[in-house]
């Protein structure tokens, strides 16, 4: 399989950034995309909603359905993901790629925006697997994959950010665990993480970044277009890093990813 035409995915974070990056890769190939995010009113400190993301894809070539859903909210994900299956017959792929991000310390870190943390990155990753996994599991090459690192007890990536760093390795387990538990049933359930940062909104929350240094987010939605036309059976319970996964696919020059090219680039967090 090298296209995903006719594939139905369930985006989570798809209103911006590198939710909408793999939205739209999808969406040339002529896939079903279900754009689930919260942002359904333009913001001028944030561009992009579900319905100008929906005319994106459906301006590429795919079909797009605008869901208006937190994901902490179990009964609209369970909604949402309803009317995804009633509009296009089934979900094939969950593509888990929201989250929120705090990088302070244990004292500057309000308990809201701990537990907003651990609501959207972990507890949402499971609830959409959850709502998702009965429509994957009859669907042929059904994919779970999340935006989360390589799974990491090292204190140097605790100390600074307790906080996010248990919400994004929180995603992260939630893969392992769920990789292993359905491991037998034909799901594929991976992870995907950059190996440079991504100029998105969120780099606005890390200090001293500068957007120049970064990578597109094109680049993570390149190699998670690569994951998800694979057989299911190809790999599960991986935690593939974007530049092996398209090297492997063939890719031998990343400059075209750099926002950029003549900077260096600034590695990710969680890698070493």
């Amino acid at each position: 399989m090298t296209t995903l035409s006719g594939k139905t995915l369930f985006i989570t974070g798809a209103s911006r950034g590198i939710g909408r990056a793999i939205a739209l890769r999808a969406a040339r190939d002529g896939a079903n995309i279900a754009i689930a995010s919260k942002s359904a009113v333009a913001n001028p400190k944030l561009p992009g909603t579900i319905h100008s993301v929906a005319a994106e894809v459906e301006a590429a070539g795919g079909q797009a359905l605008a869901l208006k859903c937190d994901i902490r909210d179990e009964e609209a994900v369970g909604a949402a993901v309803a009317a995804t299956a009633d509009a296009f017959g089934g979900i094939d792929i969950l593509v888990n790629n929201a989250s929120a991000i705090w990088l302070r310390g244990a004292l500057d870190t309000p308990m809201k925006r701990f537990d907003l943390m651990q609501q959207v990155n972990a507890r949402g990753s499971f609830v959409c697997a959850q709502a998702c996994l009965p429509w994957l599991l009859q669907a042929p090459h059904p994919h779970i994959l999340t935006l989360a690192p390589p799974p990491s007890l090292d204190p140097k990536w605790w100390a600074p950010h307790t906080g996010y760093t248990l919400a994004k390795m929180g995603m992260s387990f939630v893969t392992l665990g769920l990789a292993a538990e359905f491991a037998g049933q034909g799901v594929a359930i991976n992870a995907l993480w950059p190996r440079t940062i991504i100029a998105t909104d969120a780099i606005n929350m890390i200090p001293g970044v500068d957007a120049a240094r970064c990578r597109t987010p094109q680049i993570v939605a390149d190699a998670a277009h690569a994951i998800l036309v694979a057989p299911a059976s190809a790999r599960t319970g991986a935690f593939l890093i974007d530049e092996d996964v398209l090297r492997d696919a063939g890719v031998d020059d990343f400059s075209q990813y750099a926002v950029d090219p003549g900077q260096s680039l600034l590695p990710d967090l969680f890698l070493d």
